[in-house]
């Protein structure tokens, strides 16, 4: 098979691609590239960096901001800006303790448990996007660069995270309805039953999606993992122990990319000593990925930026396309 196979298209519904492994293997630029070359193939693309160092920009050599920035034809690009989604969070958990009122120190203390259960904000944000785009299948495919792998699993790890907060919030804000009802003639600060059911409502819709979430990062027709790796010991156990948690997610880890990889053609005693050790390192990757399809990438001899170097590492993986690729005219 043929690792372009590995992506699956439904008519009507968005594809979403999750590309990570260790810090340093070359994620943002095989993310960079992948996104490029469906975009070239006429799939509406979105990409997507949840890194939060980010170096989409770099990749693109383009201003990215924190709202789908338009690179190419059929391309459009943003990275998750901390500060922005740490306000649109504190705002949303200052919402959600808003719509308790009456709520006593022990709910209280309830709700901020579980809230600090819950993984980073680069982490929150990123899952925010995810359900934003899900939602609206306005894209072919969407593309996350991810983080290294601890940020990722977390992030992948949010939807059973949240679906427990949700549905604690659920049960205190039954909770107080109820009294609120029962009291109400005594207590009027119980507030407006209108606005409590409105807000239970809106509770129940978050469940909803959330759980719609999960159902669909589950689906390998919808969602996979991509993982990425060079030919070194560190990389491959870290990215074995990465897919065996991904695997209690229930994603779908179909391919392996093995980046920088030593040329055969070693023209210097060091090159020939490297290879001779990546020939062992490739040995086990066979080993331990052999269920998945793996894709090998040459070391390059320059720096891989840029779309017309995007474009060859693009070529690489996926294959050949002649057709020439011009970046959109900066804001």
């Amino acid at each position: 098979m043929a690792f372009k196979d590995l992506f699956r298209f439904n008519k009507g519904k968005t594809t979403f691609v999750f590309i990570g492994g260790k810090g340093g293997v070359g994620k943002t630029t095989i993310s960079a590239a992948t996104a490029l070359w469906f975009s070239r193939q006429g799939k509406k693309t979105l990409i997507i960096s949840t890194d939060p160092a980010h170096s989409l920009s770099d990749s693109y050599e383009r201003n990215i901001g924190h709202n789908p920035t338009p690179i190419s034809e059929n391309l459009e690009a943003l990275e998750i800006d901390p500060e922005i989604a740490m306000q649109d969070y504190q705002a949303k958990m200052k919402e959600q303790q808003s719509l308790n009122p009456g709520m006593d120190m022990g709910m209280m203390q309830d709700q901020m448990d579980m809230a600090s259960m819950s993984p980073g904000i680069d982490e929150a944000a990123a899952f925010d996007k995810f359900l934003q785009y899900m939602t609206t299948d306005e894209y072919d495919i969407v593309i996350f660069d991810t983080a290294p792998t601890g940020h990722t699993l977390r992030l992948l790890s949010f939807p059973e995270m949240m679906d427990s907060w949700v549905g604690k919030m659920i049960t205190v804000r039954r909770q107080i309805g109820s009294m609120a009802k029962a009291f109400k003639n005594i207590m009027p600060f119980m507030g407006d039953e209108e606005e409590e059911d409105k807000a239970l409502e809106d509770m129940e819709e978050t469940k909803k999606r959330i759980r719609e979430a999960r159902g669909i990062m589950a689906d390998p027709t919808r969602t996979s993992f991509k993982t990425v790796v060079i030919p070194e010991e560190m990389s491959i156990y870290e990215s074995e122990r990465a897919m065996e948690a991904l695997h209690k997610f229930n994603m779908t880890t179909d391919g392996v990319i093995v980046n920088q990889i030593q040329p055969e053609e070693a023209d210097c005693e060091f090159c020939a000593a490297r290879r001779k050790i990546q020939e062992q390192r490739l040995i086990t990757i066979q080993q331990k990925f052999g269920g998945q399809v793996i894709a090998e990438i040459p070391l390059q001899k320059h720096e891989v930026k840029g779309m017309e170097r995007l474009t060859e590492i693009g070529d690489i993986l996926y294959g050949d396309h002649t057709e020439e690729v011009k970046a959109l005219p900066m804001n």
